[in-house]
């Protein structure tokens, strides 16, 4: 009886354990279920949510753009402004983001110091470009249009970003250069100022009249339509040579007229002298015709006649 009883007990033990251990995996299938739905859902809710910031983030740049087309303000902020509004929208999309999957703001805002530190240390570089193109932005020493000369290249400016300063130069090529290459160099604008000087020299002959040369001269800048009156236009004497007299011209012509009023000033100065008589210094060459005695060295050196006479044959 007493076997009986053992045998039952262990029996109903048994089927105890197994339905604990039924239930216990149940539990877990539960569980893991949950997880699986929970964590998928965050997953494809941060997917979405970083999808349809990026895809605001460029149309807000592309609305700023159009807008700021129709404000007037300066054409080197609008690409700026337009930029920092699409950065700005991915700065939160990437914060909601990690919303999703439960990052602390706080713990993030720890996290990002400590990174852009080390990023920073790395980068330094890079950092710098961004500094300097601040500054650019602050002190403006050009903008949008201008034609100037910086970091070695020449060209007309285009567009001036965080990190670098686009350029095209004057036989269109495509520059871009560093923003720190642009702002640790001299910079010389040449359209900022309304006005710029046309200057150039002539060498005229010395039996020239100077007056009805500086007549001439100054008569052919009164006739170009190109050359301002005020600033007056000047012509004088700057250098005596042996053979010539160095004229100096000049005049002033407004900054976007400066390349083509330059060689048309030119062209129309040489036609006025040309009318007027006016000649040229050109080099002159002088014969010398010298007695020598004979000595051994010139004996068999032949004569100034031979030699033309060799030369004419």
């Amino acid at each position: 009886m007493r076997f009986h009883n053992s045998q039952n007990a262990t029996k109903v033990n048994h089927r105890m354990n197994l339905g604990n251990a039924a239930t216990l995996t149940a539990n877990a299938l539960s569980t893991v279920n949950m997880l699986l739905v929970n964590e998928g859902l965050s997953v494809l809710a941060g997917v979405l949510i970083l999808i349809v910031g990026w895809i605001v983030a460029t149309w807000a740049k592309r609305l700023t753009s159009r807008g700021l087309a129709h404000v007037p303000l300066d054409l080197t902020l609008k690409p700026l402004i337009a930029s920092l509004a699409r950065y700005v929208i991915l700065a939160f999309t990437i914060i909601l983001v990690l919303g999703q999957f439960g990052v602390q703001t706080t713990s993030l805002i720890a996290v990002l110091g400590a990174a852009g530190l080390a990023v920073g240390l790395a980068l330094q570089g890079t950092l710098s470009n961004v500094a300097a193109g601040v500054m650019l932005l602050v002190l403006r020493p050009f903008r949008v249009g201008h034609f100037v000369q910086a970091g070695g290249v020449s060209g007309t400016i285009r567009e001036i970003g965080l990190f670098t300063t686009l350029m095209t130069t004057r036989d269109l090529v495509y520059v871009s250069l560093p923003n720190s290459a642009v702002w640790s160099g001299v910079i010389t604008n040449y359209t900022r100022e309304p006005l710029r000087r046309i200057a150039f020299t002539l060498p005229v002959d010395i039996a020239n009249d100077i007056d009805k040369v500086e007549k001439a001269i100054l008569g052919a800048l009164a006739s170009d339509a190109k050359v301002l009156k005020a600033p007056e236009p000047w012509v004088g004497v700057s250098e005596i040579q042996e053979i010539s007299v160095i004229v100096t011209v000049n005049c002033y012509a407004k900054s976007e007229d400066y390349w083509r009023t330059l060689p048309s000033v030119q062209k129309t100065v040489k036609t006025a002298l040309d009318k007027a008589g006016i000649m040229f210094a050109v080099t002159r060459q002088a014969v010398a015709v010298r007695n020598e005695r004979e000595t051994p060295i010139n004996r068999d050196m032949p004569t100034l006649s031979e030699t033309h006479r060799e030369a004419a044959e």
